[in-house]
């Protein structure tokens, strides 16, 4: 995936991803080892989509960036 996409997500989609991410990850690893895995720069692949996706997590925490628009006015009517 592209950083872009990432910056495009909610938090909470962020969350979701970065979870499927390391599920992912782990069935690579375990498919690795048991011989079963055809592209090893797989592996890679989905590691840089980990970092990709923690650090638009971190930089949101740090007021580096913000949710998108769309994000935050969905929230803003929720609290009402």
């Amino acid at each position: 995936m592209k950083t872009t996409n990432f910056f495009e997500m909610t938090n909470d989609e962020l969350q979701v991803k970065l979870a499927a991410l390391k599920q992912e990850l782990f069935d690579l690893r375990f498919k690795h080892k048991a011989g079963n895995l055809d592209n090893n720069s797989k592996i890679a692949s989905t590691k840089k989509d980990i970092a990709r996706c923690m650090t638009v997590i971190r930089q949101r925490e740090l007021g580096i960036s913000a949710e998108p628009a769309k994000a935050a006015k969905k929230t803003a009517k929720k609290a009402k």
